[in-house]
């Protein structure tokens, strides 16, 4: 038996605020739910190798996400140059051979689905939308720091939904029948019915809506929606509110590839090698201060010991101590520099420590990047590749 009851064309409202399109109706039951028309779409999208000499590295062309992006690379030594600000393709000058190609972010992973594309940067909500569990797109770095939303389902606070304040709630509502189902509008047309399946919610429609979708329950087009979170006032501003074990994806930026690019496409894993390695320095460093100091001992061990005897001065792995020597040449005797790394919250807590234990011009300076001998997440990527 078919999960979907119906499927047929529905206008539902349009105004100048709120619009609601065309849209393809579920009704989940306890059996499987059939694929949304986008999940079909992909499916059958010819995945082709692209006769091409160029590495292709897909952003976002518009909006928040798209200036975070740059800033990104921009602080990475990555600067992106676009001779014309209309034009939809560029370059970054310090990576030979690679063009970038502004896109929407839906069309980024579509196009890594279908090989016009070999590398990008999107919101993982994204991909798992628009890239519906295809095997060939790899998250290559899955925290770039900025970007952070969640999808999250969100009832009314009023009405019936009053008390309720979990999944479990919601699904045990004897409202819902399937003459009377749930009503969600959701721009998100796999991850919305895909969740409800999960959470064992029985009968559910959904609408595709875009924008706005605030304004759906207090207008009486829908019970509840599904959409993106980040501080949660404008859900609060409108009378709605998210409810426990209604959380569907923690998102934020992530840099996603093509598998099949990595391993077939000269170059492409030596260029995702090298971003890769800048976004780790880059990211480890954020917020980072080193702290160098002067200070007396007996010896090297003694100074060392004195150091870690502090808690907020271990610095990453501990601190570099090392001789001083004078202007007149030669080692000054019982005089020591020392070095640590530590956390911006932590820098004046570690600056008063450091003079307690007899630090004297103490300078702090704060860290551009922090390179490891590897970068964990390319020992990761390797195995995923078989490499």
């Amino acid at each position: 038996m078919s999960a979907i009851q119906s499927l047929s064309p529905q206008f539902l409202y349009s105004s100048a605020s709120f619009a609601v399109k065309f849209s393809v109706k579920f009704t989940v039951s306890r059996c499987s739910l059939a694929p949304s028309p986008v999940t079909v779409a992909n499916e059958n999208a010819e995945k082709r190798p692209q006769e091409r000499n160029e590495i292709r590295l897909g952003l976002p062309s518009k909006g928040r996400m798209a200036a975070d992006t740059l800033d990104l690379l921009k602080d990475c030594q990555l600067s992106v140059k676009q001779v014309n600000p209309r034009q939809y393709v560029a370059e970054i000058p310090q990576i030979p051979n690679l063009e970038v190609w502004f896109q929407r972010p839906k069309d980024v992973v579509r196009k890594l689905g279908s090989g016009d594309l070999d590398l990008g940067i999107v919101g993982l909500d994204t991909v798992h939308e628009y890239g519906q569990g295809d095997e060939d797109l790899i998250i290559i770095h899955d925290a770039l720091d900025f970007g952070d939303c969640r999808l999250s389902l969100a009832i009314p606070k009023y009405g019936i939904f009053e008390n309720v304040n979990s999944i479990k709630d919601l699904a045990q509502m004897p409202q819902w029948t399937p003459e009377r189902p749930l009503r969600v509008a959701t721009g998100f047309t796999y991850m919305g019915p895909k969740f409800m399946k999960e959470v064992g919610l029985k009968y559910v429609t959904f609408s595709t809506a875009d924008g706005a979708l605030e304004a759906a329950p207090a207008m009486g087009i829908a019970d509840a929606i599904v959409d993106l979170v980040s501080s949660g006032t404008t859900l609060r501003e409108n009378n709605l509110k998210e409810i426990e074990g209604g959380v569907i994806l923690e998102s934020q930026a992530v840099l996603v590839a093509s598998r099949k690019s990595l391993v077939q496409r000269k170059g492409v894993l030596d260029v995702t090698h090298e971003m890769l390695e800048r976004f780790e320095a880059h990211l480890r460093a954020s917020g980072q201060f080193t702290v160098t100091a002067n200070m007396r001992g007996s010896s090297a061990e003694e100074v060392a010991d004195r150091v870690l005897s502090q808690p907020s001065l271990s610095g990453l792995q501990g601190p570099t101590v090392s001789p001083v020597f004078s202007k007149g040449g030669g080692v000054l005797p019982d005089y020591y520099a020392i070095v640590i790394c530590v956390p911006k919250r932590a820098l004046y807590k570690s600056v008063q420590q450091l003079r307690a234990i007899g630090g004297s011009g103490v300078l702090v300076s704060p860290l551009t990047y922090i390179f490891d001998e590897e970068t964990p997440r390319w020992r990761e990527l390797l195995s995923k590749l078989g490499l």
